[in-house]
């Protein structure tokens, strides 16, 4: 007997193809219609240019502090919400009859469960990486901040190509973030496999819908847009 129903595996393959399609379209196909990320990101070669022509940068050790923060506690969740996914096997019995009970809930066979279990530690062990990657990256930039041209220097073209290398950094450590966030948001709709393969594949839908709505159709995305437009870093 298959470890997978035809069902399930349908779900997961889905689950996986959304991923992936996503995680294509909104880092290589979105040049031409540059969402939120893309914009911010030209945001960050904004920021550089900018601090060059500041000779006291305490407020961008402030946001540097404030971005290296945020990344730390993405990724001390991530190493709980490991611990947690490691908690459904210890419990199996009675999540399993639980979760049969649930209106849209279906009997699943133990091991199916463990298998599911496994599957959302490691949704969140990659998390982890990103995040605690991401943080790593700051750090950079931040020491690469403390090492940027003086004022006096911003008209030279070293100082220039200093400060578009320390923006490229900071971007790639805010990409590596965003998809630590996107494993998250994917995670949410794993959760719905535990009841049932039908409630997995409409969570994985709504989450793509939702975050691709945020990327290019958001409130967010329009206040940045009327603003003047920076140079799209990618």
């Amino acid at each position: 007997m298959a470890l997978l129903a035809p069902l399930d595996l349908l779900a997961l393959v889905l689950f996986v193809g959304a991923w992936m399609s996503y995680h294509v379209a909104l880092e290589w196909v979105a040049h031409r219609q540059p969402g939120l990320n893309a914009r911010m990101d030209g945001y960050r070669d904004v920021w550089m240019t900018r601090m060059l022509e500041r000779e006291v940068r305490i407020v961008d050790t402030q946001i540097m502090a404030s971005l290296q923060n945020g990344t730390a506690f993405f990724a001390s969740t991530s190493l709980i919400a490991v611990g947690g996914a490691l908690t459904l096997l210890r419990s199996s019995d009675d999540l399993l009859a639980v979760a049969a009970a649930l209106p849209f809930g279906v009997e699943t066979p133990r091991v199916l469960w463990e298998l599911k279990a496994m599957g959302l530690a490691v949704i969140f062990v990659y998390a982890f990486f990103k995040f605690s990657w991401s943080y790593r990256l700051f750090n950079y930039v931040a020491i690469l901040i403390g090492a940027m041209p003086h004022a006096r220097d911003r008209k030279k073209p070293a100082a220039k190509s200093y400060a578009m290398r320390a923006a490229h950094l900071c971007t790639v450590a805010g990409r590596h973030f965003n998809r630590g966030q996107r494993a998250f948001f994917f995670a949410l709709g794993y959760l719905g496999w535990f009841i049932s393969p039908w409630l997995f594949m409409a969570a994985t839908a709504a989450v793509v819908l939702v975050m691709w709505r945020r990327q290019f159709m958001s409130d967010s995305l329009h206040a940045i847009a009327a603003a003047e437009k920076p140079r799209y870093a990618r």
